[in-house]
């Protein structure tokens, strides 16, 4: 039940391992990438009453980063993520999480996240590192990322696009988020899910 915007703005400039065999044709500079809004998914799965998660989604986002193919390194990152858009499937439970119990979405329409750091852990996985903004408040986030695949489209434009999935855990007690968490009526620790491909701007 966290997650407004991730902008991952600024920097993520160790190398970061993301280039799959056979990735497809690759520039020897640096490029800008933007996501793919038909291909993105921000969603997030919370304990209810410890009987199941809860799966919700956020259904606007939009984003971008700089992505060098040769030395497999990412750095500004920005992902912005609108609040208001929560979905879980229960209208009464979304209005209640863009209130002030949740993410308070009316005076935090955004959530932050700013990358600080990466560093390899695979050939085709990296560990994102990053500074996690939600109602103000600010705490490090690590995202584990893996380069699901990179090339040209096989139809329409075919576009040059990269595939990535990433996913990292928060407490949200840690960002004054306290709403039912004593008795265990909702879950702390909230699991997000990001799901993209991204579109390298050519010329």
């Amino acid at each position: 039940m966290l997650i407004r915007t991730l902008a991952l703005s600024t920097v993520i400039a160790s190398g970061l391992v993301l280039s799959p065999a056979g990735a497809g044709t690759a520039k020897a500079d640096p490029a800008s990438y933007t996501l793919d809004p038909a291909h993105l998914t921000v969603a997030f799965l919370v304990r209810h009453l410890g009987y199941a998660d809860t799966l919700g989604q956020f259904l606007q986002a939009s984003g971008s980063f700089v992505y060098d193919d040769e030395a497999r390194t990412v750095e500004d990152i920005v992902v912005e993520i609108d609040a208001a858009s929560v979905f879980s499937n229960h209208e009464a439970r979304d209005n209640h999480l863009r209130s002030k119990d949740f993410l308070a979405a009316d005076e935090n329409p955004v959530i932050r996240f700013v990358g600080t750091g990466a560093e390899p852990t695979g050939e085709t996985t990296g560990r994102i590192t990053g500074d996690l903004t939600i109602r103000g408040v600010t705490n490090p986030v690590v995202l584990e990322v893996t380069l699901n695949k990179a090339g040209n489209y096989p139809w329409g434009d075919k576009h040059y696009a990269l595939g990535l999935s990433a996913r990292t855990t928060i407490k949200r007690s840690e960002f004054d988020m306290m709403y039912a968490i004593e008795g265990g009526i909702v879950g702390d620790e909230v699991d997000i899910i990001l799901e993209f491909e991204a579109i390298r701007k050519d010329g």
